[in-house]
């Protein structure tokens, strides 16, 4: 199947490295990262994962659970982590799905055929609180993701879906914002109340609310 932004993401049951979790009730309140890896014991993936549970802390600051996936058993993934850690200086500190079966990866058309029909592109999936698809982003098996900037949007996503405002180009936590166009100037006035800087009556510059 084809997920969309706005979709809610597949329930499902699967076996991972800390035992079978329920996906809707394991991400519970929280948002959640579920990003697929094309085969155990390769060396993209290994630097991806690692790195991943570096950020533990920066993940947690922001209430989103972290979710992997690979399409070999648990056992191989167990010897796996040992690599990671050995190799990358993290140890392994979320779930690793075992889906042998493919039946997450068919759910959430991880397996692009022409590219390869036995292991999953690297995707990324962005869900939040209300089980909804906020991100959804696909790179080839050769190249390595930016999980930098998967940050980056979380913040993004977090900010706008508390207030009304987008995120420009480039924009890192701390920097000005944009109020959308659906806020009218009166009701600007009331919500930000320390003015902003109209580049275009549809181009409104204003802190970050909140900093």
């Amino acid at each position: 199947m084809t997920l969309r932004l706005g979709d809610t993401a597949p329930d499902f049951t699967a076996v991972t490295t800390e035992g079978t979790i329920n996906f809707h009730d394991w991400i519970g309140d929280n948002w959640c990262i579920l990003f697929s890896h094309p085969k155990n014991y390769t060396p993209v993936c290994t630097t991806e994962l690692g790195y991943m549970a570096g950020l533990k802390d920066e993940f947690a600051k922001r209430n989103v659970k972290v979710l992997g996936l690979s399409v070999d058993k648990v056992e191989d993934h167990e010897g796996w982590a040992k690599d990671i850690e050995e190799t990358q200086g993290n140890a392994l500190n979320f779930p690793l799905i075992a889906d042998h079966d493919r039946n997450v990866s068919n759910l959430y058309d991880m397996i692009h055929p022409a590219a390869s029909d036995t292991m999953t592109v690297r995707s990324v999936f962005v869900i939040g609180p209300d089980k909804k698809l906020k991100l959804s982003l696909t790179y080839p098996a050769s190249t390595g993701r930016n999980f930098d900037e998967i940050l980056r949007v979380i913040d993004s996503l977090q900010l706008t879906a508390e207030h009304q405002v987008a995120t420009p180009v480039n924009w890192k936590s701390g920097e000005d914002v944009i109020i959308v166009p659906a806020v009218s100037n009166e009701d600007a006035k009331k919500k930000f109340p320390g003015g902003w800087n109209e580049l275009k009556p549809y181009l409104r510059i204003v802190p970050q609310p909140g900093k």
